[in-house]
């Protein structure tokens, strides 16, 4: 099954006359929650939905706490998540401080098995 893009045109206003530009944009074809994966999870093993759900409840909670820590939670064949920070620079060193910090995001890198499904996709244009 392919992977279905639209085209997507972004202005650059920064160059003089400003241009447009086209861009691939992933199409989703839904979502799946936690249920869902236990379900599946469940089907493929000898262990029951609700079992698969509070292990899965349980993991993404540890991760959470993990992370909040400031550990890299690494899961095998899964990839490793992390804390970056965005900041604002400083010109002195000591000037930097906690209110220099202007959000943090979450960073995974997938697995080496995972980066094979990204080399393996296919894809489809929308019309």
């Amino acid at each position: 099954m392919a992977i279905e893009f639209k085209m997507v045109p972004k202005q650059n206003n920064i160059v003089s006359p400003p241009e447009t530009k086209y861009y691939p944009c992933a199409v989703s074809k839904g979502e799946v929650d936690l249920e869902y994966i236990a379900e599946v999870i469940s089907s493929r093993s000898t262990v029951t939905v609700p079992d698969c759900y509070a292990v899965l409840l349980g993991m993404s909670q540890v991760i959470g706490e993990e992370l909040s820590k400031g550990n890299i939670v690494k899961i095998d064949r899964l990839g490793t998540f992390a804390i970056t920070l965005k900041g604002q620079g400083t010109e002195e060193p000591e000037l930097l401080s906690k209110s220099s910090i202007l959000g943090a995001k979450m960073l995974f890198k997938p697995a080496r098995n995972f980066k094979k499904v990204l080399g393996n996709l296919k894809f489809k244009r929308l019309r």
